[in-house]
């Protein structure tokens, strides 16, 4: 049960700048910024880029088969009883959907790895 493939053309925002006759005039700043309006819709729109997209590519590398889908949710479940923690399906995920998490609750960077 796969989410459908949907893609969308990105809108991109027009930068607000001081007019030229003004730039000539002071040392103020060029570039304005977005208002706050455009602030958090611009946040949202990268924020949601971080989420699953049901592509399976996690399941298909997990060496010991423990990411499944569960048919009627369609979520991504992982037997923690049997994954040993190799971090492959959270390096291969296209999203960055998956985040390794030491057993402290310390989240660990991709090819971070403590010696043994």
């Amino acid at each position: 049960m796969a989410k459908a493939c949907e893609k969308k053309a990105a809108r991109s925002l027009k930068r607000r700048t001081l007019p030229p006759k003004r730039r000539r005039e002071t040392f103020s700043q060029v570039e304005l910024g977005l208002l706050k309006e455009e602030a958090i819709k611009e946040a949202d729109r990268c924020l949601s880029m971080r989420a699953c997209e049901s592509c399976d590519i996690c399941s298909f590398l997990c060496p010991d088969l423990c990411i499944t889908r569960d048919e009627k949710t369609g979520e991504v479940l992982i037997d923690l009883d049997y994954c040993k923690g190799c971090g492959i399906c959270a390096f291969v995920c296209p999203k960055g959907a998956i985040e390794m998490m030491l057993e402290e609750g310390r989240v660990s960077k991709p090819g971070e790895y403590e010696s043994l």
